[in-house]
C-alpha cells in the first residue's frame, strides 16, 4: 500500500514540473519597477484558454501532491 502511494506521488510530482515549466512566464521589465505592476492590476484579469486549463491542472496536482503526502506520513507512523 504505501509502496503504491509512493509511485503515485512520484507521479503526480513529475506532472506537477512539467505542467508549472509549461506555463506562460510574466515578465517583469524595469517599467514594472516605475509603475508598481499597475499594468498587472489593470491589464487582463482572467486567464482564458490554454492558460486556464494550466492553471487548474496545477491546482489539482498540488491538492493531489499534498493528499498524497499525508497520506503517506500517516502510514510511514502507523
Amino acid at each position: 500500500m504505501y509502496d503504491t502511494f509512493l509511485i503515485a506521488e512520484l507521479i503526480v510530482s513529475v506532472l506537477l514540473i512539467i505542467v508549472i515549466v509549461m506555463q506562460p512566464t510574466k515578465t517583469n521589465n524595469a517599467a514594472s519597477a516605475f509603475t508598481g505592476g499597475a499594468e498587472q492590476l489593470f491589464g487582463k484579469q482572467k486567464a482564458r484558454g490554454f492558460e486556464a486549463v494550466l492553471q487548474r491542472v496545477t491546482v489539482v496536482l498540488g491538492i493531489a501532491f499534498f493528499v498524497i503526502a499525508l497520506v503517506l506520513a500517516y502510514l510511514s507512523v502507523g
